[in-house]
């Protein structure tokens, strides 16, 4: 072999030793981050603690009822980012009731006392005017209180409501007629005699309000992109975790929870739902995830925005990303500041309309 073949020779398996090198090179940099591993260990050490003697691991259990998108409204800043699941969480104590701030309600007088089991027996099979909902509280012979019938509690008067608006709209003609029929057929049940509202007032109350909320309802959205490497589904759920987020009931989607059960979440991410369900989710590749915040449905108390920017700001900095919205402007602090501005004056006029964030009328007003 001559030295010109021998050296050819030589420098093409250093061409193809320095392009295997690059490839494994650019793979290793292009391949999702994965969560670390110490602390892998430590999560799985905390489950097995926690699954107790019959190694049984504990199932968290999630509250079905979610937070809904709406046509009407007006979100304050992101409209294209989805709200927050429900969160995992007991039932909270039953607070408010119908309420003529935004319910019209039908008062049913009796002649004598109907008995709760009576009274349920008597319910609509369906507990909704189209799409709001319907609702019948008795007065309590013993404790002078409006609650929901109870079996074996006896009761002087009901009272069958439906509410004015919700995300959906407000409520219109038809929706009032179907409630009346409903509200009918459970006085006649109960022996009871009703007493409507006039229609047309209340559907102007209902049109009424409904232009308040839309005026005034808020969902915010953040979206963090991957400034290089992607992140794998553990990846974005261990640094989330350490923020404090849980696992909500949706593959792909986390939640914040409030310092009460039953309530719902502060904040919720959301990431690719493919990418949670995939055979091996180590290998999925996310490069953005949402952060979302539902402003009528989270106390002002639990200064939710200021969490927000917070866990966006620690989210883009641990894994290596940026804060932007939906078209991928990024956020600055500027922008940011605005934002917290506007949305104090919003807590404000809620405030003053009775209709404070966080609370059970704005919750059911604003779902």
């Amino acid at each position: 072999m001559s030295n010109l073949t021998l050296a050819l020779a030589i420098f093409g398996g250093l061409v193809l030793a320095a392009v295997v090198g690059y490839e494994a090179m650019m793979s290793r940099r292009n391949a999702p981050r994965q969560p670390d591993a110490v602390d892998v260990a430590l999560d799985e050490a905390e489950r097995a603690l926690a699954a107790g003697d019959d190694g049984v691991e504990p199932v968290l259990h999630a509250d079905p009822n979610k937070v809904q998108g709406s046509d009407r409204h007006e979100p304050l800043f992101d409209p294209d980012l989805p709200a927050p699941s429900g969160v995992p969480a007991p039932a909270a104590e039953r607070r408010g009731g119908l309420d003529p701030l935004i319910d019209v309600i039908a008062p049913i007088s009796l002649d004598g006392l109907a008995s709760g089991d009576a009274a349920i027996a008597a319910m609509p099979p369906t507990r909704r005017a189209g799409s709001k909902p319907v609702a019948i509280e008795g007065l309590n012979e013993h404790t002078g209180q409006w609650e929901p019938p109870v079996p074996g509690q006896r009761y002087s008067a009901f009272q069958v409501g439906v509410q004015l608006a919700n995300r959906t709209g407000a409520l219109n003609e038809i929706e009032y007629s179907e409630f009346v029929v409903k509200a009918q057929a459970f006085a006649d049940a109960v022996n009871g005699a009703p007493e409507f509202p006039e229609m047309l007032d209340e559907v102007a109350r209902a049109r009424e309000l409904d232009q308040f909320a839309s005026a005034h309802d808020a969902q915010l959205g953040f979206v963090l992109r991957a400034l290089h490497a992607a992140w794998s589904p553990g990846y974005v759920q261990q640094n989330a975790a350490r923020l404090g987020f849980v696992a909500g009931i949706i593959p792909g989607r986390m939640v914040l929870p409030t310092s009460e059960a039953g309530l719902p979440p502060i904040l919720g991410l959301a990431f690719d739902t493919q990418a949670a369900l995939a055979d091996d989710p180590a290998q999925s590749a996310i490069r953005e995830l949402s952060l979302s915040l539902d402003v009528p449905q989270v106390d002002r108390a639990e200064e939710p925005f200021r969490r927000m920017r917070e866990a966006a700001a620690t989210l883009a900095r641990e894994m290596d990303g940026v804060v932007t919205d939906s078209d991928g402007q990024l956020l600055r602090d500027e922008t940011m500041d605005v934002i917290g501005a506007d949305l104090e004056q919003l807590y404000d006029t809620l405030d003053g309309r009775d209709l404070a964030a966080g609370s059970p009328l704005a919750r059911r007003l604003f779902s």
